[in-house]
This record gives structure tokens, C-alpha cells and sequence, in this order.
């Protein structure tokens, strides 16, 4: 379980295709603190650790990411040199700062667009039908692994669906957002209590 509030930016330093596809990736992290076995969202997917190593603050996790998570996440993102958004799961007593995330991937949104809104950034996201029911005005979401709020949303006549949020400076800078360009696909987790309403609903006929 997460919260949506990434602590550092991690880089892929290597890729390799074994059974399934092992990740090397560099982070500023406490190899001490990084137990095996242990749960880090990835750029919003949860993945386990499966190796360390390094020094505090020059340290290094491997993790296996199976056929289905490249599958599910953006085409591409697992590369040798691809920056990635990381946190560490929640333990009890951790504050909530964002919302509950489960670092289970539904589906990869792109880029619309991205305009000034004072010193803050509106960035516009296209969604498909399959995601789009689940989302709301003020809802919450997940982009790339970081809590956001859905300032707007417009239903498309395809089902499709096009939603924006609001990046503060300070989220441009800690995260990958702030790279964000118009065509880029990010990894999107719908908020968890939507989707059980969801499900609730579609039972009830």
C-alpha cells in the first residue's frame, strides 16, 4: 500500500531479459532501509525487491518486472536510463499524505497537453472508455505513481475521456511530471474506492 508521495527519482541502470525482465535502478535511497522482499512503486507500479546494494545516498535495487506489467504499464518505460518515480510502501503509524494506492497499474493515459496556470502547470490527459467511468471531478488519481486531484473532466462522444490536473512547482521539481511533454504516456491508477463503487453498481444491474 502507498500514499502517492514520491520521495526520490530513480533511474534505470539496467535492463536485462531473463525469465521475466530483471531492473537494476539507481536511487538515493539507504541500502540499510531497502529490505528483501520489500514493496517500492515504480512509477506507480508495485514492484519487489529482489537485490541491493550501494551506499546511503548512492544505492541501487533490483526488481523482476513479469510479461503482464510491461503489458499494463507504458510501452517502453522499462529502459535502461528511464527516470522513474519511487516510494517505498507505507508502514503503520505513516502519514496519509496523499491517498490510498495500491501500486496496481489500470491503464496508460497520454499527454494532451500542458499550459501555465500561475506559477503552477494544467496538464490535460487523455483516457480511454475503460477508465473513464471511474473518474470524477475533485476524485483522486494516480499519475505515474503521484497523488493527484482531477481539477476537470469532459466526456468524449467516442467514451473516451479527457481529464486535467494541476502540477505546483514543487511536484515538478521531486517528480518526473516537471518532464512531462504533449504526447508522453504515463501509468494511471484509478482511485481504489471508485472502482469497488463501480463494481457495486454494474451488480446491482
Amino acid at each position: 500500500m502507498f500514499t502517492g508521495i514520491v520521495t526520490a527519482i530513480g533511474t534505470i541502470r539496467e535492463a536485462r531479459q531473463l525469465g521475466d525482465l530483471r531492473l537494476v535502478i539507481a536511487c538515493p535511497f539507504d541500502p540499510a532501509g531497502i529490505a528483501m522482499g520489500a514493496s517500492i512503486a515504480c512509477s506507480g507500479c508495485c514492484l519487489t525487491v529482489v537485490d541491493k546494494g550501494g551506499v546511503a545516498g548512492d544505492a541501487w535495487f533490483a526488481v523482476d518486472a513479469s510479461a503482464e506489467t510491461a503489458a499494463r504499464t507504458v510501452p517502453g518505460r522499462w529502459t535502461e536510463g528511464t527516470k522513474l518515480n519511487l516510494e517505498p510502501a507505507l508502514k503503520l503509524g505513516d502519514e496519509l499524505g496523499g491517498h490510498i494506492v495500491t501500486g496496481h497499474v489500470d491503464g496508460v493515459g497520454e499527454v494532451l497537453g500542458i499550459c501555465p496556470e500561475g506559477d503552477s502547470r494544467r496538464i490535460g490527459f487523455a483516457v480511454s472508455r475503460e477508465l473513464a467511468p471511474y473518474l470524477a471531478p475533485k476524485g483522486s488519481i494516480t499519475v505515474d505513481g503521484v497523488s493527484l486531484t482531477v481539477n476537470d473532466l469532459a466526456d468524449q462522444a467516442d467514451g473516451n475521456c479527457h481529464f486535467s490536473v494541476n502540477i505546483i512547482p514543487h511536484t515538478a521539481e521531486v517528480t518526473t511530471l516537471g518532464t512531462l511533454a504533449q504526447g508522453d504516456k504515463v501509468n494511471l491508477e484509478i482511485d481504489v474506492l471508485a472502482r469497488y463503487l463501480q463494481r457495486m453498481q454494474s451488480l446491482r444491474g
